[in-house]
């Protein structure tokens, strides 16, 4: 009955990880949308950031916020079921990713309330670099689940260098091609 459990924890960990993460990713670019409507002229400008507004706001509250805390309860319920894989050099590493995240998921509440007191402080260039943060969290913390041993952790880490290098090339090259575009 316990390893019936667990597992049913397990796979609600899992299904609260996909949905933090789709919160994640939605709130910053619909961040990068309010951002970019402040360039809009009247009354589109207000239509807009008032839409955006809504739409943060269930998405942040409904979804992201609790997805969160269900992820750290299910995530802390298996780390207390097997309590020995904290003195593990991966569990160790995951769960600095993770606090990584977590820090990453208060700045964007950061962000959030400025956009909800009309303060943009960000461009959406910014905003869209800040977004590939949880992309590359992301692939770390799976990489370190699926790659424990110290020789798949060095590959996976080196292809974790590469991937974040790639996004940030990605987003320079798509930047331009939209500052051509709107010449």
């Amino acid at each position: 009955m316990e390893i019936q459990t667990l597992q049913i924890i397990k796979a609600l960990h899992i299904i609260f990880v996909v949905t933090w993460f789709s919160g994640l990713f939605y709130i910053v670019r619909l961040f990068i949308y309010h951002t970019e409507a402040e360039k809009k002229e009247q009354p589109a400008k207000d239509i807009l950031q008032t839409q955006y507004k809504t739409m943060e706001t269930r998405l942040w509250y409904i979804i992201t916020w609790p997805s969160m805390i269900f992820v750290l309860i299910t995530g802390g319920w298996l780390l207390f079921s097997k309590f020995g894989l904290i003195t593990q050099a991966f569990m160790q590493l995951k769960l600095a990713f993770v606090f990584s995240l977590v820090l990453y998921h208060l700045y964007c509440q950061k962000i959030y309330n400025q956009l909800q007191n009309d303060e943009v402080n960000f461009s959406s260039f910014i905003l869209r670099l800040f977004n590939e943060i949880a992309t590359v969290l992301l692939f770390a913390i799976v990489f370190i689940i699926i790659l424990r041993d110290e020789f798949g952790f060095l590959w996976g880490l080196g292809g974790l260098l590469i991937f974040g290098l790639l996004l940030f090339v990605a987003a320079k090259l798509y930047k331009g091609s939209r500052e051509k575009k709107e010449k």
